[in-house]
């Protein structure tokens, strides 16, 4: 697939960003953006996204439209593992939006996108067919390979903006991308008796909880008290790292799993 953008209007810098030729060899076509600009920042992430529209040719055009509010990302993955090259690796593209991890903003700068087409839960959330994990995980492969990324840093949209976000959500198989040595996991610590926290509860649990949320790199301040804010993180840390039930509140499982992470990534 290629000429589905038309290229409008590419910002006037010193690169003016031009795709003649797809930077991972995975990409099986092009279809460029007009929608990037310049890095401010040396890439450090690869930031997974669903595309969250009723279908994947929807989403291709809305991914590089001229007009207001404008968005793109770097590659477009289809459900039948179709891959179309949108922005240059070199470039900025825009489909992070206000967000920050590791309290570092400018995600945009620090990222390669990808977004997979996926309804989302907006129209009508289902599992990701699996020729199209698989195209994920290859195509991420190549691009931490190429670009020096850690494995850790494959993060979710909703890791780097829990309140604004879902994607790409807990159907995505964020095991299978663990079992080809991509992304921070560890087998999900299954339900059990032991402390909960929900939203209202204050004290020294919370202000531990909210520590370790930000020690994995989640964008939360440290009051002691589990206001909704700490509720969209602890959902969206759910919708990643403990899937099998996103609800918000910090069971003892959820706490266990974020514990083992923390674990994991240090050891």
């Amino acid at each position: 697939m290629s000429d589905q953008c038309q290229n409008h209007d590419h910002d006037h810098d010193h690169d003016d960003g031009d795709l003649a030729a797809p930077d991972s060899p995975l990409a099986t076509g092009l279809s460029p953006s007009p929608n990037h600009d310049v890095r401010k920042a040396p890439v450090d992430i690869l930031l997974l996204h669903y595309t969250g529209m009723r279908d994947g040719l929807s989403a291709l055009h809305r991914l590089c439209d001229p007009n207001p509010p404008r968005v793109s990302c770097h590659y477009l993955v289809f459900e039948d593992g179709e891959t179309v090259q949108m922005v240059a690796e070199r470039r900025r593209a825009w489909h992070a939006g206000a967000g920050s991890w590791e309290g570092r903003e400018d995600v945009n700068s620090r990222s390669i996108g990808i977004e997979i087409v996926n309804p989302g839960h907006e129209f009508g959330y289902r599992p990701f067919p699996q020729v199209q994990v698989d195209q994920v995980i290859a195509l991420a492969g190549d691009i931490l390979a190429r670009n020096g990324i850690a494995p850790a840093r494959v993060l979710a949209h909703s890791d780097i903006a829990p309140a604004r976000k879902q994607d790409p959500g807990e159907l995505f198989p964020w095991d299978q991308l663990a079992s080809a040595g991509l992304g921070l996991w560890v087998p999900p610590v299954p339900d059990a008796g032991g402390p909960a926290y929900r939203r209202g509860e204050e004290g020294p649990p919370i202000q531990a909880l909210q520590a370790l949320l930000g020690m994995l790199g989640f964008g939360i301040a440290v009051t002691g008290v589990f206001d909704a804010a700490t509720e969209q993180v602890v959902t969206a840390f759910q919708r990643h790292w403990r899937p099998g039930r996103v609800d918000g509140i910090a069971d003892a499982a959820t706490l266990r799993t974020l514990r083992d992470l923390l674990g994991a990534r240090s050891a």
